[in-house]
């Protein structure tokens, strides 16, 4: 049986790829995608058969949550309670870009999809083939790395895992993807906010971002 793997131009993807990838994650099913970094497994995110897919496809714990990507800001709407002024902040700064953050979850997601933490991550990715299958899609999918849980991340189709490959639908080829640190995680549903992961996107950057707004509040303020 010929393993289910589509090479695809990391620039610019073609819409044939593109069409079919978001065909079969309306349908339920998994594909394998490239991101800035590592390989990623997408599903549709609303979809609960599809999202214990992944957990069980990754070995992955069902008390650890998945990360959803998104195409558009007003996409929040579906998956958090509330959008905090330091995550306007962040967001208005850095997305589409390196960084995920970290809301308090709208009460009707699947619960496997927020592990009952209550919270869900979400980022809204830059990379052009990560874009163009959320944009197509519209809706949001996972965004969890394509490697069976507590084994390193993948930057080339060769190295993942034989399971994955022939477990998902599809698998996006764009050769080995460039060196690189994951996206910074960082919990707004705090205030402060929390680092949870330190990533590509630097502290510094972060904290200066939410610091300058709260100046120039206090300025407009007097």
């Amino acid at each position: 049986m010929s393993l289910p793997v589509f090479k695809v131009d990391p620039e610019n993807p073609e819409k044939k790829i593109i069409d079919r990838a978001t065909s079969i994650i309306k349908q339920g099913g998994i594909v394998v995608f490239p991101a800035k970094h590592l390989y990623g497994i997408a599903a549709d995110a609303l979809n609960k058969r599809a999202v214990k897919k992944v957990f069980d496809l990754k070995h992955r714990p069902e008390n650890n949550p998945l990360l959803v990507l998104i195409n558009k800001k007003n996409n929040l709407i579906n998956l958090v309670d509330s959008v905090p002024r330091n995550a306007k902040v962040l967001i208005e700064k850095f997305w589409p870009g390196n960084i995920t953050l970290v809301f308090e979850a709208n009460n009707d997601l699947p619960m496997i999809l927020t592990a009952k933490t209550g919270k869900i991550g979400v980022r809204i990715p830059w990379h052009p083939v990560t874009k163009s299958l959320v944009n197509h899609l519209g809706g949001p999918i996972t965004g969890t790395s394509a490697n069976i849980s507590g084994m390193p991340g993948c930057s080339c189709i060769n190295d993942l895992a034989q399971e994955i490959i022939q477990c998902a639908d599809m698998v996006m080829d764009a050769g080995r993807l460039r060196q690189g640190r994951a996206s910074t995680v960082v919990d707004v549903t705090v205030d402060p906010i929390k680092i949870i992961r330190r990533g590509e996107l630097p502290d510094n950057k972060i904290f200066t971002a939410i610091n300058f707004t709260a100046i120039k509040r206090i300025e407009q303020f007097y």
